[in-house]
């Protein structure tokens, strides 16, 4: 996949890392997306190609990952990470957005809305969880899959990343997985057989967090849940405590649909964040 034309980069920095992002689209609602482990902000282009003719959809990268480089003095942690998406907000002057979050993003934007709740016009939670140990922890499919995305040849390695993060009966109508994981690498920002070296990071900033107690504080803030049947990573029992805790969310499940359902299934996404704004 080769990105298509993007509207130009700003930065902004903060604590040593110089923050990048993009603003795409014009008019109006204003989305603020938070991207998870290991991608850069074009990973959300699924959902800015489609919704950027009538939302302005801001994506950065997250410190340590893209061109947010170096990572400065800042520790990597999920309120650090709030405290970054922040930034970007003020230095744009968006006093309020609608916040969507991918995985570990999704924690980062339940951190956001617990901290500056009045920037958060709503909440919209793809694949993600209040206790990041959820994610962070080991299942025997995951050490499994894991170990293989880091050992043995490129083509390899690449097979078992898009195991961790597409459904299997997706995968099977596929005839050449190595050149599926290649033309994804624009959307992740890096080769899928290569791991960020801010990955590992992330991941103990994620198991270090847990916000399930504070959910119900959330209540009154519009929030859509998204779940998907086949996510290895996230599962769909988190999904299912955040709705459960915070008072008048929504939830959907994807059947078919894994950890990357943001690009699997990123027309359905697109079609319930859209519903789901007009009604917030």
């Amino acid at each position: 996949m080769t990105l298509p034309n993007r509207p130009p980069e700003s930065v902004v920095k903060r604590l040593g890392c110089p923050l990048h992002f993009k603003i795409s689209g014009q008019k109006g609602p204003k989305v603020l997306f938070i991207q998870g482990t290991g991608l850069h902000g074009d990973g959300w282009l699924p959902q800015v190609e489609a919704l950027s003719e009538d939302h302005q959809c801001l994506t950065f990268d997250n410190r340590g990952m893209g061109k947010s480089q170096p990572i400065g003095q800042a520790e990597i942690s999920v309120p650090q990470m709030a405290m970054d998406a922040k930034t970007i907000l003020d230095h744009v002057g968006w006093e309020r957005a609608h916040v969507v979050g991918h995985s570990l993003g999704g924690l980062v934007a339940l951190q956001l809305a617990l901290t500056e709740r009045t920037r958060v016009a709503s909440l919209g939670l793809l694949c993600t969880f209040a206790d990041g140990r959820v994610a962070a922890g080991m299942t025997w499919p995951k050490l499994w899959l894991g170990l293989r995305s880091y050992v043995g040849s490129r083509e390899m390695r690449r097979r078992a990343f898009l195991q961790m993060v597409m459904p299997p009966e997706h995968l099977r109508g596929i005839t050449d997985l190595n050149a599926l994981a290649v033309s994804l690498a624009p959307l992740f920002g890096h080769d899928l057989a290569d791991h960020p070296p801010v990955e590992m990071k992330q991941l103990r900033a994620m198991g270090g967090c847990n916000l399930t107690q504070r959910l119900p504080e959330l209540g009154g803030i519009p929030t859509m849940v998204v779940t998907a049947a086949h996510d290895l990573i996230a599962g769909t029992t988190p999904g299912e405590t955040i709705s459960r805790n915070i008072p008048g969310a929504t939830h959907h499940t994807l059947p078919d649909a894994a950890h990357g359902a943001t690009i699997q299934s990123a027309e359905q996404i697109n079609r319930w964040l859209r519903e789901f704004w007009t009604t917030a």
